[in-house]
């Protein structure tokens, strides 16, 4: 076995180095966090909290609410109310409308096993944030019924807009 010289292995750590952060280095622009809903039950009083920060005000974005739900779930649709307040400005409510199923279709977004994922833009269109710094939505379920049984998790998705 020859043995190799320090600057061959040095240059075999370098291009091995940049191999690997060329295949694993790349950045997403995409922030998602969810939450547990406490055994699948959601009260109104659990209302999760979403925090992130933008840097990018150049940047459009989507903004959407995900949603897992099990199909034991007993509507085709839940409601949530969702509050935000984004870099340099008040506290804003948006209800949203979420359809999670179809009569036709059955339920919509996708499936694993009796898991359903969905996510509902709630931007009409790509969204520019006027001002850097830290956003928070905070998501509560408006339902008649109290506790909402069979979901899972909620979250916000955001989502860089490819020019």
């Amino acid at each position: 076995m020859k043995k190799r010289s320090g600057s061959a292995v040095f240059f075999a750590v370098i291009i091995g180095s940049m191999v690997l952060c060329g295949s694993s280095c790349r950045t997403i622009d995409v922030f998602e966090k969810n939450s547990s809903i406490p055994a699948q039950e959601w009260d109104r009083a659990f209302q999760p909290v979403i925090v992130f920060n933008i840097t990018d005000t150049a940047a459009l974005y989507n903004i959407y609410v995900t949603l897992r739900h099990t199909h034991a779930y007993n509507y085709n649709n839940i409601w949530l109310s969702v509050n935000y307040q984004l870099p340099g400005d008040t506290v804003k409510q948006q209800r949203v409308d979420i359809p999670l199923a179809d009569n036709s279709k059955g339920w919509l977004g996708t499936g694993m096993d009796d898991i359903y994922e969905v996510r509902r833009l709630i931007t009409p269109q790509p969204y520019r944030f006027k001002n850097s710094g830290t956003c928070t939505f905070t998501l509560e379920q408006i339902m008649r019924e109290n506790p909402l049984k069979h979901v899972m998790n909620a979250g916000i998705r955001v989502e860089k807009v490819e020019r």
